[in-house]
């Protein structure tokens, strides 16, 4: 049997096409949701026609906090103690893989409670790293550790599989065409052409945001730690935007612990600068409007990768990245350096690229290394 253990928005995006192909292929698989966005993972799976997990860990509040963070980790934690009770409830008793994805609490939890019940791991998106072990915190802590753990490694690219064998990890490493992003890319960009329940076509959705003699708006996200917790950073950027809001069309898609963390007093002064803060949006939506907007600012990985694919000019705020892909043609890295930020937004438009989606899969590729898995 094959487990997929996730919980979070970007594991479920990045994991869609590999659980949509096992749909297709009949091939049988668990569903596992950590409950570490547990109040939106209901949303998720019907944004991206997924069927309902098989088990559901946490409680039924997303874990956005520090306090909720070890609360929840914790819970989770005290179900390690019991492997046997671990294999019946949360592995309904079947043995096999399981497969976790990236950086997140979600994959050390997976991972960790995989191998306590005896079963293999895979590890999708294997090898990033940014060679800090507190930067991001606690992100490639995470990755070291899964990968570690893995039987099965899918790296991204080249360049993640020999960080891996110069590591020496014990489990097989497999090259991967392309990041899984790239699958969930196109089809966000076809259902948003021929309007598939992936990408409802909803009237409030982005084309409401912008009038048709206005120009695209920049497309603003920042969601991690590093930058929300540490007042300089956080602040920095919002002077860069509200000063770019003066001549540009600005959107902010804010997570909620942005919004916690800029507070109603700096929300307040970036909507009175003209800064269109606005929720987060499903996937397809958000890629048609980042496919759209003249650049974007962010701390996201998946978001630089998906800009690489785009060609989308994009400015990384962050000091450093476990990601190369766009980096040196479309894609700045900031290192919060003031005039690596004034000299991107003099000409962001140089950074452009021709958009370069793969013409493989590697959604496919995975599938068919866990089918010999499983049959072998």
């Amino acid at each position: 049997m094959i487990h997929v253990f996730i919980g979070t928005l970007a594991e479920y995006i990045k994991l869609a096409p590999l659980l949509w192909r096992m749909e297709s292929a009949g091939l049988p698989y668990r569903l596992i949701d950590s409950g570490q966005h547990a109040d939106r993972s209901e949303s998720f799976r019907d944004e991206l026609g997924l069927r309902a997990p098989d088990h559901v860990m946490g409680g039924t509040r997303s874990v956005d906090s520090v306090p909720a963070a070890l609360w929840w980790a914790a819970g989770l934690g005290r179900k390690l103690a019991r492997p046997r009770q671990l294999d019946r409830t949360v592995f309904g008793g079947h043995s096999g893989i399981c497969v976790v994805h990236g950086d997140t609490p979600t994959a050390l939890i997976g991972a960790l409670m995989a191998k306590r019940a005896g079963l293999a791991l895979a590890h999708v998106e294997a090898g990033l790293r940014t060679h800090r072990w507190l930067h991001p915190f606690p992100e490639e802590i995470v990755r070291v550790a899964v990968d570690r753990l893995a039987d099965l490694l899918f790296a991204p690219d080249g360049t993640a599989a020999e960080d891996l064998r110069k590591r020496r990890v014990r489990g097989r490493i497999i090259t991967g065409s392309s990041n899984t992003i790239s699958d969930a890319l196109r089809a966000a960009l076809e259902s948003g052409a021929a309007g598939t329940p992936t990408a409802p076509d909803m009237s409030g959705g982005a084309h409401s945001h912008s009038s048709p003699r206005r120009p695209p708006p920049v497309v603003v996200t920042m969601h991690r730690v590093e930058n929300l917790h540490r007042r300089r950073r956080r602040q920095a950027l919002v002077h860069t935007i509200t000063g770019l809001a003066q001549t540009t069309p600005v959107r902010w898609y804010v997570h909620e612990p942005t919004r916690r963390a800029l507070g109603a007093t700096e929300q307040a002064g970036l909507e009175a600068s003209g800064v269109e803060l606005v929720p987060m949006v499903p996937h397809a939506e958000f890629v048609r409007a980042l496919a759209r907007a003249p650049f974007a600012i962010t701390d996201g990985g998946s978001i630089q990768e998906e800009c690489a694919l785009l060609g989308v000019p994009v400015l990384l705020w962050r000091d450093r990245t476990d990601r190369a892909d766009g980096l040196g043609e479309n894609a700045v890295l900031s290192r919060y350096d003031p005039e690596v930020v004034e000299a991107f937004l003099a000409d962001p438009e140089r950074c452009r690229r021709a958009r370069r989606l793969p013409q493989s899969s590697p959604s496919q590729e995975i599938l068919e290394v866990l089918a010999d898995w499983v049959d072998g």
